[in-house]
């Protein structure tokens, strides 16, 4: 799909009446989306990115670095395969990958809506069950919603506290109504995870371990697992959905493993070698030199380069500017000066991969280039004072000359940070009382790229006069430590959506940025970054929307937040040559809800 055709689907899903307020759902219908109406039919087969009579059968392995002491991926304690937010949890609504923001019917069976949204209400299918056989009620959702929202992750807290009242207006009906205006919270009420109550009956919800496996009505149950090791999860032949519309052709493998090793190496080896069937390759070095093991020449393993039309997101290495030392916008910039990417993307993948630039980089979303103009500007105008150089008029990362020296960048970075107070004496960084410019760079073990890279960033530090030391710690005690925000500078990772919206507050918003184990981990506080993302919530233009999100760009990158490595815009996958997946590609890409959700297994 070209860039311009998504920019064309993107402007038909905003379009629609304008994107007024009375964008209402008139009565029940079988799915909703953020702007206009959603694109498939009420009598849809599938997902267009599915195969509705994909045979079921067959297995998918994946290689995992790291480890784990959860299931429970509802709470904040405890260590947990990412991938059980995806394969175990089941909503009331799912989301379309094809869409920049559509939810058809899943547990529930429709969708309604207030005049302005400010109230939802769903009902549910009444064949809907969970893994063990009980149907799902009302009063599951009622208690599902309050205690996620009480006891949960607090990245379900955002939302409840923005429900005014839950109540069951029918047999099969549960109504949410708003204290907020906010046009996504209707989309929102719709992917909470349904649990089963009784469960949960004199337990500590809040508690992790692996004693309590949650039960859900999703595809697939955990029917094995050995702490630290490995989690098998097997699909469910009496599964409640699988001619819904939404399920019709997707979680047809019988079996799908998640096996954990200590680092890439040791995850590769096991690829490479049968153990696992399935991978992800982002080092494009290593995607051109070492893809040619015996079972690639032999035809088993399959290597493919999938596009997809998502923001880049961000990655990278972020700065905690809770911590003084990072605390002056002057330093982070010196940090982005000293940090060679030029050098270390030759080094890391022959200068193979394009930099990441912005936030919503790769999509109509992201910031254009020089001064801020139109809406975007009249919407940054109100906090020009306290607006960081380079919002307005533009801002780019800085660039090197490729060479190991980086002569200009360290020369600059020196300037940037006697700005901010720091001069060498006699040979060590210090600010005018005579303390050590010195930080610590947080590392989870097992990721040798990331290590890699920070190794060939300490000779550029150690040139301003600066001692940084890195601490690689396991999975548990990285989790641990960022929630906490415990640390300086880490690896750091935020993947976008093409419809930004909620989930910004926890990302970048200042009411989290203390919040435990929330996701703010650079820890900023801005009005006009909050402002931004509360215009996301309330436009009814489309022009409105797209100049909040490219506003919001703009803010989040000249705050030299994060120093930004290299983007992925396409996705290198390798797999056994027995998997097999549509060759119609959602815009959205490889992304939780594809795979392995609609791959199937046939020799």
């Amino acid at each position: 799909m070209t860039k311009q055709f998504f920019k064309a689907a993107l402007r038909t899903a905003l379009l629609g009446a304008g994107l007024a307020a009375t964008l209402a759902q008139a009565e029940p219908r079988h799915g909703i989306a953020m702007y206009g109406d959603p694109a498939l039919p009420p009598d849809f087969v599938s997902l267009p990115y599915a195969n509705p009579d994909a045979p079921t059968g067959g297995a998918m392995a994946t290689a995992e670095v790291g480890s784990f002491d959860s299931l429970n991926p509802y709470i904040l304690k405890g260590s947990v395969p990412w991938q059980l937010t995806y394969l175990i949890t089941e909503s009331l609504m799912g989301r379309s990958l094809d869409e920049p923001f559509t939810l058809y019917g899943l547990l529930a069976e429709s969708v309604e809506t207030g005049p302005n949204r400010e109230w939802v209400e769903f009902t549910l299918r009444p064949e809907a069950r969970f893994s063990d056989g009980n149907p799902v009620t009302v009063e599951d959702v009622l208690w599902s919603y309050e205690t996620l929202g009480t006891l949960g992750h607090p990245r379900y807290q955002g939302f409840w506290t923005k429900v005014a009242s839950m109540e069951q207006t029918g047999e099969r009906s549960v109504r949410f109504t708003f204290n907020t205006e906010d046009r996504e919270l209707a989309l929102l009420a719709g992917l909470r995870p349904i649990l089963e109550k009784a469960q949960w009956e004199g337990v500590d919800f809040a508690e992790s371990g692996t004693s309590i496996v949650p039960i859900t009505s999703a595809p697939y149950t955990i029917t094995d697992f050995e702490a630290g090791r490995f989690v098998e999860l097997t699909r469910n032949p009496d599964y409640w959905g699988a001619d819904v519309p939404f399920r019709r052709g997707t979680n047809v493998l019988d079996t799908i493993r998640l096996e954990f090793f200590g680092d890439e190496t040791a995850a590769f080896e096991a690829f490479k070698t049968g153990v696992t069937n399935f991978t992800r390759e982002t080092n494009v070095a290593r995607w051109d030199s070492q893809y040619d093991f015996p079972l690639v020449q032999s035809g088993d393993v399959t290597l493919a380069v999938l596009p997809h039309q998502r923001p880049t997101g961000m990655t990278g290495f972020v700065m905690n500017t809770r911590r003084p030392v990072f605390a002056d916008w002057r330093v982070r910039e010196a940090m982005l000066s000293a940090f060679n990417f030029e050098f270390i993307n030759e080094a890391m993948t022959g200068g193979a991969q394009p930099r990441i630039t912005s936030y919503f980089a790769n999509s109509p979303l992201g910031m254009t280039p020089g001064a801020a103009e139109g809406r975007v500007q009249e919407f940054l105008a109100p906090f020009a004072d306290s607006l960081l150089p380079g919002t307005m008029e533009g801002y780019t990362l800085p660039v090197s000359d490729g060479s190991e020296s980086n002569r200009a960048n360290i020369a600059r970075a020196l300037d940037l940070l006697a700005e901010a107070g720091w001069t060498v004496q006699d040979g060590v960084l210090k600010d005018a009382g005579g303390t050590a410019f010195t930080f610590d760079v947080l590392l989870q073990s097992g990721g040798s790229e990331n290590e890699a890279m920070i190794n060939m960033f300490l000779p550029a530090l150690a040139r301003l006069g600066i001692a940084a030391t890195v601490t690689s710690v396991d999975s548990a005690q990285f989790k641990e430590r960022t929630d906490a925000y415990d640390f300086d500078m880490t690896y750091y990772r935020r993947g976008l959506s093409l419809s930004p919206g909620n989930e910004q507050y926890s990302y970048f918003g200042s009411e989290f940025a203390d919040t435990p184990g929330g996701r703010n981990l650079m820890g900023v506080r801005d009005p006009a970054i909050d402002a931004m993302i509360n215009l996301l919530l309330t436009s009814t233009s489309q022009t409105d929307f797209l100049a909040a999100a490219q506003a919001l760009d703009r803010l989040l990158t000249a705050g030299r937040y994060v120093i930004p490595i290299y983007q992925w815009n396409v996705s290198r996958i390798a797999y056994a040559s027995d998997l097999h997946y549509p060759e119609h590609m959602p815009i959205f890409g490889d992304w939780p809800g594809w795979q392995p959700d609609v791959w199937w297994h046939e020799d």
